[in-house]
């Protein structure tokens, strides 16, 4: 892993990568608490996760038509300028009246970041290479835990020192200083593929871009690992909706816990993450993305089933705090090698529009997950359904392995999907 933070530009994006996350969870802190505080209502804070959802599934697949079309580092750059400004609007959020500053600046910043994260993905392959895209991956892992460990806690102090604003000028300075250190990449960063000359791209540029978007869904569906990939994903993403509503109903009824061993919990997710991103980036550089993404899922769905059942033999939470832990390096897994196959497998001319709908996919799917876990845990119970969702991972990561070991092997051929 040390080898991938030497190369340059990759280092660059790594950091700027870090230093916006960190703001970023200084916000997921701050807004929910506020809107709650300010209104006392637990539908207004819900709406927050809602406008927050939203960009995904009305921008993210057709963003990944301009990823592609544009130069991958200007538009990372763009979306972080236009995203700062835009958070100072928190300011003037100081009553129950002006709560609704918050959905816009919330939808307003996925937004871009519908832009932002496909880009990133995508161009993430030019700057190490097809031999060093696990361990970059995992190195990105890292960071999502790093910043969610320490991002939460800089968030709560500076929300009670400085208030709401405080918080938004933060995470509006950390996209202002990544905008800068993305622009220092030297690497070429723009489409591999020229496109012809065009005639509707000026009189019929949404036909062009309709067309773009076709291409994209057409490769998807024609291409078996793809669409193996896909359906994995897709698993998954519904079992996250799951659990973000049951999760907080077992810490409720089964540990009898509250908020601050939830807190110990997520917190104990993001240290097994981050030793999860050395062991996956130093073990698995020569691995199958294919197999971490397998047995990743399989992990994960094994680990969770004796952390939502083993109350039932010993009602303490110390067991639960350890699994969580330990499931971090499967879920490690299990995400580097989803990236890092897409990453192989679609051509650097359709990445962005890959990466943009898998983003549409995941956010339909986790609030389909969600509502379906709202209605199921009330009639079976947040241990059945929990349950229930640990066994779709099982089985997502056997069809995997089933689907794509045959042979398969990714567009760089580095591999067969079989090797040890």
């Amino acid at each position: 892993m040390i080898t991938v933070l030497q190369q340059r530009d990759f280092a660059l994006l790594w950091f700027a990568g870090l230093i916006s996350l960190i703001g970023d969870w200084m916000l997921v802190v701050a807004l929910p608490v506020t809107v709650y505080e300010l209104t006392g209502s637990a539908a207004a804070t819900g709406g927050l996760l809602i406008a927050g959802r939203l960009p995904s599934l009305l921008l993210g697949s057709v963003a990944g038509v301009f990823v592609d079309r544009w130069d991958r580092k200007r538009t990372m750059v763009v979306a972080n300028l236009v995203r700062a400004p835009i958070l100072l609007l928190l300011f003037a959020v100081d009553s129950a009246d002006r709560v609704w500053v918050v959905y816009i600046v919330a939808f307003a910043v996925a937004a871009m970041g519908q832009f932002f994260r496909p880009a990133e993905n995508a161009l993430l392959p030019r700057l190490v290479g097809a031999d060093l895209l696990v361990p970059a991956n995992a190195l990105n892992a890292l960071n999502d835990n790093l910043s969610r460990l320490v991002g939460p806690a800089i968030g709560g102090l500076v929300a009670a020192w400085f208030g709401l604003g405080g918080v938004a000028a933060a995470d509006a300075a950390s996209f202002l200083i990544a905008a800068g250190m993305i622009a220092a990449i030297s690497v070429r960063t723009g489409p591999e593929r020229t496109r012809p000359a065009d005639p509707t791209a000026v009189a019929g540029m949404w036909a062009g871009v309709w067309r773009e978007w076709l291409d994209g869904m057409r490769l998807i569906r024609s291409n078996r690992a793809l669409r193996a990939i896909f359906g994995v994903v897709a698993i998954s993403s519904l079992g996250e909706g799951v659990m973000g509503t049951a999760f907080w109903v077992y810490i409720d009824e089964t540990l009898g816990g509250g908020t601050r061993e939830a807190g110990w919990l997520v917190s104990a997710q993001a240290v097994g993450g981050m030793i999860g991103a050395a062991v996956i980036g130093a073990w698995a550089k020569t691995r199958s993305p294919i197999l971490l993404l397998g047995w990743g899922a399989i992990g994960v769905g094994l680990i969770d089933l004796v952390i939502f059942n083993y109350p039932a033999l010993l009602p303490e939470i110390w067991p639960a705090l350890a699994l969580m832990v330990v499931v971090g390096v499967p879920v490690t897994a299990y995400g580097t090698g989803y990236l890092a196959a897409l990453q192989t497998e679609a051509e650097d001319a359709y990445r962005g529009r890959v990466f943009g709908a898998l983003g549409t996919t995941m956010g339909l799917l986790m609030i389909v997950g969600a509502a379906i876990a709202a209605v199921a845990t009330e009639r079976l119970g947040a241990v059945a359904v929990l349950t229930i969702d640990s066994l779709a991972y099982v089985a997502a990561g056997a069809f995997a392995l089933r689907t794509l070991s045959a042979g398969l092997a990714t567009r760089a051929g580095r591999e067969q999907l079989s090797a040890p």
